[in-house]
């Protein structure tokens, strides 16, 4: 169509219908205004005036015997086509249309009727701008203490130089909180707020291509929400959001975490050991390895010197109705089956140590000792200890390489010394 259709002056019968000097560009969800006015106008007594869309004559708006007639107008117009009421008087018709569509794009006449008078304009909508602004499609899950990108792009048809401003928040209860802005192709990092201050960055490179993703580094539990990135570029505007919904641990923060729990379980527990064990002792229970006739010390032990209260000490063995060796008001006694083989370290009871000393020991001797140590009113100490014979092999390669210190056993230390270190000495040993 002919430039004359948009700045067109119909004379017929004596007045002119005057529309735009060419065709409109429109932003996509904004307003715009299709001019339509006569030059003059005699009166307003008949005067009808219709827009109406070119190519399927849609009824947009009419206005007749001096009034707006809504009814006739075509659904996908109500609200959003509408007269300037007080200007219809001085012969402006021009129509203002609202929410701008995608499918508004076309062409729109308006036609003036007064009396005998007649006349029209067309007014085209060449192009409906649009400004999409894409986040992410499903929320983002991230490990505490990672970085991690939030989405947002614009559409390529904008050019970089006509963004104006891009911002990325996060909602906080009822306000927006800045993360980071740009604004006048320049990024503005002191605007963003203090929690989120040197962790956020553009991607620099990106920029030109309308890309303005977020690196959000150092992620914080506090992180975890809804953000969104809004760009405006001239009459245009269009935001995205992307929803930062799960912030989990990695492995390595979850390695860590059990190494600390372990640790202070530990803690605890050699604590427990410290400061709530009996006071009347210390408990030890194991498996004891000796020589086929060898001596064994068995241990049994209190933690402090003997208590003045202490009334007896027994060593029985399962399996035997009575006891290896009983000190009871001062003196040791024990049944023939054990004797002279079982004997306390008598030296050593001022000490608070009352280990049992088991000479020429054979296979019969394996099982599990008690020492039980009665001290008035007191609790009961009880040391559970089992001896095993050893196997001749063993007994064959640690000869002479494995020994007490002896002087040390009277302080309740059963240290074992080993001599002549080999290759196959690797491995754990069991008290």
């Amino acid at each position: 169509m002919s430039s004359e259709v948009y700045e067109e002056f119909i004379y017929c019968l004596g007045f002119t219908v005057k529309g735009p000097s060419g065709p409109l560009v429109v932003p996509l969800g904004g307003s715009v205004l299709l001019p339509c006015s006569v030059d003059s106008l005699s009166s307003l007594e008949d005067l009808e005036v219709e827009w109406k869309r070119s190519d399927s004559q849609t009824f947009i708006h009419l206005y007749q015997d001096g009034d707006i007639r809504p009814e006739v107008q075509h659904e996908d117009y109500h609200d959003r086509a509408h007269f300037i009421s007080d200007d219809i008087k001085q012969g402006n018709f021009s129509l203002l249309m609202k929410n701008v569509r995608q499918e508004d794009k076309g062409q729109y006449t308006c036609t003036v009727h007064s009396g005998q008078e007649s006349g029209e304009t067309v007014v085209e909508i060449k192009d409906v701008e649009r400004l999409t602004v894409s986040g992410s499609d499903q929320s983002l899950s991230v490990y505490v203490g990672e970085d991690v990108t939030l989405n947002c792009s614009v559409d390529s048809h904008i050019p970089p130089e006509h963004i104006e401003e891009v911002s990325w928040k996060k909602r906080v209860k009822d306000e927006h909180i800045t993360v980071l802005l740009y604004q006048n192709n320049e990024v503005y990092p002191d605007s963003s707020d203090e929690q989120y201050r040197h962790r956020v960055e553009f991607f620099s490179d990106e920029i030109h291509r309308g890309n303005f993703s977020l690196r959000l580094k150092r992620v914080r539990t506090e992180d975890k929400g809804d953000y969104m990135c809004q760009v405006f570029a001239g009459r245009l505007s269009s935001n995205a959001t992307v929803i930062l919904k799960q912030l989990g641990f990695s492995s390595l923060h979850i390695m860590v975490l059990i190494l600390c729990i372990f640790a202070c379980g530990s803690a605890l527990l050699f604590c427990s050991l410290i400061y709530c064990r009996p006071q009347t002792g210390l408990h030890v229970e194991g498996y004891y390895w000796v020589h086929l006739g060898a001596s064994a010390v068995l241990p049994c032990f209190n933690n402090k010197n003997l208590p003045a209260d202490v009334k007896t000490v027994k060593w029985n063995k399962s399996g035997l109705k009575d006891p290896l060796c009983v000190f009871e008001d001062g003196e040791v006694q024990h049944p023939a089956s054990f004797s002279p083989r079982a004997n306390f370290l008598s030296d050593n009871f001022t000490l608070g140590n009352f280990s049992l000393l088991l000479k020429n020991v054979t296979t019969e001797d394996k099982g599990r000792y008690t020492c039980t140590v009665h001290s008035g009113q007191r609790s009961v100490l009880s040391v559970m200890f089992v001896y095993q014979d050893e196997r001749s092999e063993i007994n064959q390669s640690y000869s002479g390489r494995a020994h007490f210190s002896t002087d040390d056993i009277k302080h309740g230390i059963f240290s074992l010394v080993l001599k002549y270190v080999t290759a196959q000495d690797d491995g754990q040993y069991t008290f």
